[in-house]
């Protein structure tokens, strides 16, 4: 039964290697959460096989999607029944599967928040109720949000606040001081963390962003995962911490701010599509710095 149910999704795609589905992502754009290198690693740590499936047409991929059997790889769901729910934390992330623009095929493994870029691509799509939040043009802040936040930056600097970037920090400092940081603010255990400074060594290439110190002391951090397609670049924001004994000083806002600035500029320069992910649109915070956009399941 499980054969005949296998051979019913898949009816149409063939298994192809990892080489060639990473081939794909290259020419065809996807996301974080289906990068070959985040789809692979995540998936050895899991201990979870993947099963590579592309869709062919005239001897050339237009489609390709990682597989954890009947659901995209590195799926939630998954995670949970094999009892590794907190192994890592990916978030609500975006998925864009690698696709050819003048493709549609039909995507049966279970799938959400599939981004926009792939309606029209995937012909069995469905709308979630949910949305996502992505981060709006700076110039499109609400009224003098963007002012203040520009002297919010200037007043931190001025009592002692500095930035580093995270990638000045090892796997396990960015670890240490988000664990910190995260409880801090949150008041329960950070997601992961037992195998944290693991997957920050595993994905240390697509760790982005800047780290906020006062002195010496770390003060605000957001983890934030970055890789680049042909036309676009995307941002997962997975999730940050601050220290509430420096609420006055605004560093998680200061942090928030920089960052995007710094994500528009480099799309900009590049004159791609930025594609900057606060996750799904359930907080009122997100509001500020992002507009709502559709997503869709399978």
């Amino acid at each position: 039964m499980l054969q005949l149910l296998r051979g019913w999704r898949e009816r149409g795609w063939n298994v192809i290697d990892r080489t060639a589905y990473a081939k794909t992502w290259q020419r065809h754009g996807g996301s974080v959460a289906t990068h070959p290198h985040f789809v692979e690693r995540l998936s050895a740590l899991a201990e979870m096989p993947v099963r590579y499936l592309g869709w062919e047409r005239g001897g050339e991929l237009l489609a390709a999607v990682p597989c954890w059997g009947r659901h995209l790889a590195l799926s939630k769901d998954v995670l949970k029944q094999a009892g590794k729910r907190r192994l890592f934390d990916l978030g609500n992330a975006e998925v864009i599967l690698p696709i050819a623009e003048t493709a549609c095929v039909p995507v049966r493994q279970q799938m959400h928040y599939v981004c926009e870029l792939n309606h029209g691509r995937i012909e069995n799509l469905r709308e979630q109720s949910d949305q996502l939040a992505m981060a709006r043009p700076p110039e499109n802040y609400k009224g003098r949000y963007r002012y203040n936040l520009r002297r919010d930056l200037r007043l931190l600097q001025e009592a002692g606040g500095h930035l580093k970037p995270i990638g000045e920090l090892t796997p396990a400092e960015r670890a240490a001081i988000y664990s910190e940081l995260f409880e801090r603010r949150w008041n329960f255990e950070v997601p992961g963390k037992p195998r944290l400074a693991e997957v920050f060594a595993l994905l240390d290439e697509f760790m982005a962003g800047q780290v906020v110190f006062l002195g010496e002391r770390p003060i605000a951090i957001q983890i934030l995962y970055r890789v680049e397609s042909p036309k676009w670049v995307s941002y997962e924001y997975i999730n940050g911490g601050f220290d509430p004994d420096c609420d006055k000083l605004a560093p998680g806002s200061v942090l928030t701010f920089v960052n995007t600035q710094d994500a528009w500029a480099e799309a900009r320069a590049k004159d791609k599509q930025l594609r900057y992910s606060f996750g799904r649109a359930d907080r009122e915070y997100k509001d500020l710095w992002c507009h709502r956009v559709p997503v869709y399941q399978v």
